[in-house]
């Protein structure tokens, strides 16, 4: 497996990459995940080994400018054949992952190769949010078009990628559908009391935001905060996570100006022991997504993690939300947008039966139908096309 990013501190490899080679492992196969150390130096040249996977990371390069991606690139296939591969699976379509499996594609043709494609990387996407060069823009969208064309098979990890890569001109049956999923016994979280003490959280209903901000607009959340706080002014928000433009900061000074600044609880990046607290402690949970190409095309990790965890939530009706909750069953379904969120939760709060049961369904449902076991499967399947295609 060709990693975008390394282990730290991205998601991409610990939440998607490594539960599903470790799931394949289990299954009888051997993986390596070789990746970059851009983001976290300190681990060029280190190799260690998690659930049986072993994970390798490339020394950092020596060339500067423009030819540092193509060593780094270089360095991850050259580290990738040292395996011996029957394949190769890329994870992303892009950046350095996407350099190396177009190497692979020039100088080992005869090796097949898997694209694997989690989020809509070019005009409508990633590119709109970060700041690259035009350059480099035009190259991801480029790439994302291209690699799926020159793999043997395609994973996509939602039904808009789906679509998306059929609009390439792609075989339909080269392309599998290959979510994010959860481990197999869901993670065991702290209790509730002790959980609600250590983020000193007092008897009033505490709503969750676990996020990274780029979802929604932020009026988005300060226009729940308004409708809860003429039903449920006691109602807390607690936030968990931050933004890469100081979207937290943005939205406390949205908050106060609003007059809602004290029903707001931003804690910013945490650990895992804080985040397991805050989904113990949790009455229930909000997943805003606008409804953007961006949103439906991603399969949310967090979402999953709240859905898996048995916190009741309130989602947007956008992309895999659509797939993973049943709306009134496992979950509730809003339309995009603050008002209707608002209400969903002000639904929930006064309903403290169907709440739970809403989050004890999601939890059985998700462990059961999207487990990583289960899913490798799909996996499976890609690399079988991909052998036979070969």
């Amino acid at each position: 497996m060709l990693a975008p990013f390394g282990l730290r501190p991205k998601a991409t490899l610990s939440q998607r990459m490594l539960p599903l080679a470790a799931a394949l492992v289990a299954r009888g196969w051997r993986c390596t995940i070789v990746a970059p150390a851009y983001l976290h130096p300190a681990d060029a040249g280190r190799r260690e080994t998690l659930h049986g996977v072993q994970i390798e990371h490339v020394r950092l390069p020596r060339l500067p400018g423009p030819f540092e991606a193509l060593e780094t690139s270089a360095r991850m296939l050259l580290a990738a054949r040292r395996h011996q591969p029957n394949l190769l699976h890329a994870f992303k379509p892009k950046g350095y992952s996407g350099l190396a499996a177009q190497m692979a594609h020039i100088v080992c043709p005869d090796l097949p190769l898997v694209q694997d494609t989690d989020d809509w990387e070019g005009w409508g996407g990633w590119n709109d949010l970060l700041p690259y060069s035009r350059p480099m823009k035009h190259f991801f969208a480029w790439q994302e078009r291209t690699l799926p064309r020159w793999a043997a098979s395609v994973t996509v990890a939602s039904r808009t990628l789906e679509s998306q890569v059929w609009g390439f001109g792609i075989d339909p049956n080269r392309v599998i559908y290959l979510p994010n999923g959860v481990p197999e016994q869901p993670r065991r979280l702290p209790d509730r009391e002790e959980a609600r003490r250590r983020l000193q959280l007092g008897p009033a209903p505490v709503i969750l935001l676990y996020t990274r901000f780029w979802e929604y607009p932020l009026h988005d959340i300060v226009e729940v905060l308004l409708v809860l706080r003429a039903r449920r002014p006691e109602v807390r928000l607690l936030v968990i996570g931050d933004g890469e433009r100081g979207e937290a900061a943005a939205l406390r000074t949205l908050a106060e100006r609003a007059g809602v600044g004290q029903m707001l609880d931003v804690r910013g990046w945490v650990d895992q022991a804080v985040i397991d607290d805050a989904l113990a402690a949790a009455d229930l949970a909000i997943a805003p997504f606008a409804d953007t190409l961006m949103n439906r095309a991603k399969c949310s990790a967090k979402l999953l993690q709240l859905l898996q965890a048995g916190v009741p939530l309130v989602a947007s009706r956008v992309g895999q939300a659509q797939e993973y909750v049943r709306s009134g069953e496992t979950g509730l379904l809003v339309e995009p947008g603050g008002v209707p969120l608002a209400e969903g939760v002000l639904r929930l709060l006064e309903d403290p039966a169907w709440r739970q049961g809403l989050g004890s369904a999601a939890q059985h449902e998700v462990t059961a139908r999207w487990n990583w076991s289960l899913l490798a499967q799909r996996a499976e399947h890609a690399y079988h096309l991909a052998l036979e295609r070969t």
